[in-house]
């Protein structure tokens, strides 16, 4: 998320009852969490071990539980929870707004627009031109859907991120890291009907131009695809997955967190991705790999019984 404007380190300590190290003159851009971070960006971490990746990050600014060496031009925000820090801020530059009416004041709906009954838009969300959005669609709030887009009945855009601080010495283990990123839907790109795509926690989910997702897909938060990608129904991808162009995804496929498709790879239905793919390539199977000798393998593996008759005579 980034901020209205600027804020000084200064400011945010007194905000949050914090101690600088560091560069105590500095100002922050935004907030963002590890996997995308960029130069200005505030991060928080409060375990040991992801001190030396947050502090080696391309984040500026580090909200941190202790005091620890920090490189020249960057600064330590030193909190006792920095978690609840990290929530604070949050709910100050993007607090919880409730709905009173289907369609917010604040959205902006472009020309040629169709907007069918029982269509939901949130607060601050833009809608762009001859867009199609279909009955019982739900766009939360600061959403951006492009021009030429349709979005068939019941998919969710915005929905929360699936994502969450555990900690397994407190009574609940597991809380919530408010979702404060958006989801940006690009120009001439078609939703099927049912699906579910979560804004970033920080940043922003995106669904690159000219792209089509059929029924029943799940994309999860901060996940960025290319353009003109195709995915079949029933497509799940976890948060932080980079998809490059022109990637094709069929049915049933599961993408796992935190990798990367590069452009016009194809996965066959079914398949699990729980590591980065080439480019260029077709893959099967779980884990996912090149679908030619995938299939060899399959060939052998049904041959293993004829192999073991004739190996015990």
């Amino acid at each position: 998320m980034q901020f209205p404007s600027p804020v000084s380190i200064q400011w945010l300590a007194e905000f949050l009852g914090a101690g600088i190290i560091g560069d105590k003159n500095g100002q922050a851009t935004g907030i963002n969490e590890i996997h995308k971070v960029e130069k200005g960006d505030l991060v928080f971490v409060d375990h040991p071990k992801y001190y030396d990746t947050c502090i080696r990050s391309a984040a500026t600014y580090i909200i941190i539980n202790t005091p620890v060496e920090v490189p020249p031009g960057k600064a330590l925000l030193v909190v006792e929870k920095p978690f609840d820090a990290y929530l604070k801020i949050v709910r100050h530059f993007r607090p919880f707004e409730p709905a009173t009416k289907m369609i917010s004041d604040t959205a902006v709906i472009g020309k040629n627009t169709y907007i069918a009954p029982g269509v939901f838009i949130g607060h601050h969300t833009t809608i762009g031109n001859d867009c199609i959005i279909h009955p019982n669609v739900t766009i939360l709030d600061h959403c951006v859907v492009g021009d030429n887009v349709i979005i068939q009945a019941g998919a969710v855009i915005g929905s929360d991120a699936f994502y969450y601080n555990g900690k397994k010495d407190r009574e609940i283990w597991y809380r919530k890291m408010e979702s404060c990123g958006r989801v940006v839907i690009g120009d001439f790109v078609e939703i099927g009907a049912g699906c579910t795509i979560d804004r970033g926690v920080s940043h922003d989910t995106v669904i690159g131009d000219g792209s089509k997702l059929d029924n029943m897909i799940h994309i999860g938060h901060d996940t960025v695809t290319g353009k003109n990608c195709l995915f079949a129904a029933q497509v799940g991808i976890a948060g932080a997955v980079e998809i490059g162009n022109g990637v094709i995804l069929w049915g049933q496929v599961g993408v796992s967190k935190t990798l990367t498709i590069g452009d016009n790879a194809v996965v066959l239905a079914q398949s699990g991705v729980p590591a980065s793919l080439e480019g260029g390539k077709t893959y099967f199977g779980y884990p996912a790999e090149d679908a030619s000798l995938k299939k060899r393998e399959l060939v052998w593996i049904k041959r293993i019984p004829e192999l073991w008759k004739k190996v015990m005579g």
